[in-house]
């Protein structure tokens, strides 16, 4: 059986929903991912309180074969799920609404009449549990990449603003610009008052080079380092936000409704509200944040 044609088999993958109005689109891959899927579709399906059509998708498709299967099974609005979902949701009739999620980064491909929930946290609760932990940050430094980040730097330039902090933003398109910009800030930090937040950012925070100098410098001046990944906690940053998979699917399921009612936006780019929160405790102690709070967190760094 070819990947193209995967989804169409008759399956446990393909189920018929009460309102037959939503399906959700995602790639046929395993583990660990499949069950990361599972969990996001388990969440939308609590929310619509029924079963929901599901197509586990190959990394080629067939816009004409897929479109015949939404309309006979009546779709009004798919759930693309990852990259493959959003690859083939750009496929979809235009009639038909599209909500995205669990994308790491939505440029490059065409978003247009789409939804699309990325995984990058908002930074406006990332500032918030900073500024619960080290009350006395007043500024945030940032390097990243316009081509990837800069709605996300609005974003989080608002988010700081009326958190009371300043959001100081250097952009970088190469990793030559982005260590200069690193040097900088490291000059000017005031640990005492100033943190370093990693976005999600292949460039300004490449994952070889650049972000092993970053933490290592970081922890020569005793600056706070957050980040948008969660992989970074286990190597020294001070704290992230990971997806809370079933909220994430809930929040999926009200995004769709809402395409269906006529509600929602045609288009736009969220960033990830359903999170849980992992905090490194070592390096919590080592810039004097508050742990206190550790309860607060779903998962703790060094692991206990």
């Amino acid at each position: 059986m070819c990947a193209a044609t995967a989804w169409a088999q008759p399956s446990a993958s393909v189920r018929s929903p009460p309102s037959g109005s939503i399906a959700v689109i995602y790639p046929d891959i395993g583990e660990p991912y499949r069950s990361v899927f599972a969990q996001i579709i388990g969440g939308i399906e609590d929310k619509v309180k029924g079963r929901v059509s599901t197509f586990a998708i190959g990394a080629e498709v067939n816009a004409g074969e897929l479109n015949d299967a939404l309309h006979r099974r009546g779709i009004k609005v798919v759930i693309a799920l990852g990259r493959q979902g959003m690859k083939a949701a750009a496929v979809v009739d235009r009639n038909i609404g599209v909500v995205v999620g669990g994308v790491s980064a939505a440029y490059g491909g065409d978003t247009r009449n789409m939804q699309v929930n990325i995984l990058s946290p908002d930074p406006a609760l990332l500032f918030s549990r900073l500024k619960e932990m080290m009350p006395r940050v007043r500024r945030v430094f940032v390097v990243y990449d316009p081509r990837q980040n800069a709605w996300m730097i609005r974003l989080a330039k608002e988010a700081a603003h009326a958190r009371g902090m300043e959001l100081e933003a250097y952009e970088a398109q190469d990793l030559r610009s982005a260590m200069r910009a690193y040097k900088d800030i490291f000059a000017a930090a005031d640990s005492r008052q100033d943190a370093l937040w990693l976005p999600q950012d292949s460039t300004s925070v490449e994952e070889s080079a650049v972000l092993p100098l970053v933490l290592q410098e970081s922890w020569a001046h005793n600056l706070a380092v957050f980040s948008s990944s969660f992989g970074h906690v286990k190597r020294g940053a001070l704290f992230s936000m990971y997806p809370d998979n079933a909220e994430l699917g809930r929040r999926l399921a009200v995004s769709a409704l809402e395409v269906l009612s006529g509600e929602g936006d045609a288009s736009g780019m969220t960033p990830l509200r359903a999170v849980q929160i992992a905090v490194n405790l070592r390096t919590a102690k080592h810039v004097g944040a508050d742990t206190e709070r550790a309860q607060g967190f779903d998962m703790t760094f060094p692991e206990q």
